[in-house]
Order: structure tokens, then sequence, then C-alpha cells
């Protein structure tokens, strides 16, 4: 009888042992409920415009990132759409996509496939030496402020080969002003670090 008692104050330990540790294990922040209606169009999307090894984690977690996911978003200063495209951004990008030629920045397929597309078109001018996930980086620095500004701070380095490192640390000596550094730096910080995971589940990430 006292063995069973003692077996029986182990087990009940234990499961309060088990039940305090979840208390503390943090919760792992999931894609919200209105992504899920845009999942398999962006994955389609994805695949079309960039390939099978499209890092579809990543390209979700940016568009949570400039939309929140709603498709009738507008920012303080007249970007649009689930990609936020600007107006001379949208008509532009035509030229790389003719698909995209209707410049519906306000329509779901049109809007995925435009940040796709951008998104591949910045990739492939980054330096092939960076690692995948340094790539993406500068490429999101690129759709954030363009990717002019970051060819012109990696030229201020003065490096014939800078790292990804030392041109973010020379943001702001070329000709973006100081001041835009800290959200073009924390642009690709919470997409690749923060955002990411939630869409794990979704396909490849970086």
């Amino acid at each position: 009888m006292r063995k069973a008692l003692k077996d029986f104050a182990a087990a009940v330990g234990l499961v309060l042992a088990c039940a305090l540790l979840s208390l503390t294990l943090p919760v792992q922040a999931q894609a919200p409920q209105a992504a899920q209606q845009y999942r398999a169009l962006l994955v389609r999307t994805a695949h079309a415009a960039w390939g099978l090894d499209a890092p579809v984690a990543v390209l979700a977690a940016q568009v949570h990132q400039e939309s929140a996911w709603r498709a009738d978003a507008v920012s303080h200063v007249g970007a649009q759409g689930l990609a936020q495209f600007m107006p001379a951004t949208a008509t532009w990008i035509a030229g790389i996509d003719p698909a995209l030629a209707a410049r519906q920045p306000y329509h779901p397929a049109w809007a995925l496939r435009a940040l796709v597309t951008y998104d591949r078109w910045l990739y492939d001018r980054t330096p092939a030496r960076y690692a995948p996930k340094d790539r993406m980086w500068v490429a999101l620095r690129g759709y954030n402020g363009g990717l002019g500004h970051w060819q012109a701070e990696a030229a201020a380095t003065g490096a014939a080969r800078p790292t990804r490192a030392q041109v973010d640390a020379a943001c702001g000596r070329a000709k973006r002003a100081p001041v835009h550094c800290r959200e073009n730096l924390d642009y690709p910080r919470r997409i690749l670090l923060v955002i990411q995971p939630r869409y794990a589940a979704w396909g490849p990430g970086l």
C-alpha cells in the first residue's frame, strides 16, 4: 500500500512538473486567420514566378509585414494592396512581367505575383557570393528602400567585396538619409527572424 501511494505521488508530481514547464515555454506564434485564404494562391504564384525552390515562408512573412494580409491596405505614403506597391512601381513591374500590365494592386492575384516577381528580380541582382539568406536580406532591403541605395552603400564601404554586414553598417553613408536606416535595416530582420517562423508549414524558408 505504501509503495502504491509513493508511485501515485510520484506520478502526480511528474504531471505537475510538466504542466509548469508548459507554462514557462514560449508559445510559437501562428499565421493569422486572414492569411489562410491566400495560402494556396501564394504557393502557386511563388512556384510559377520563382520556381519550386521559392522561399514561400519568407514571401508569406513579407506579405504579413507589408499589409497584414489586407487586400485593401493603403499606407500613409500611398502604397497599395497586399504587396504595398507604390503606383510608379506598379507601372514599372509590367516591364518585368507582361502578365502584370493590368496594374491592379488591390487584386490579390496581381499583388502576390508582383511581390514574388519583384523579389526574384532583386534577388538575382544581389552578390552571388552571399549565402541565400544574406541575398534575401539584401533583396528585402531593396524592396523596402530601393536597390540603388544598397548598391551605393556597398560602394561607400570602400571594400572590393563587402560583406552584407559591412554594407548594413554603411547605411546612410551614400544617397540614403540616415533617418531611414532604422526602418530599412529592421525590415529584413523582422521578416526573416521574427515573422518567418509563423509560416514554416507553408513551404521552404531561409
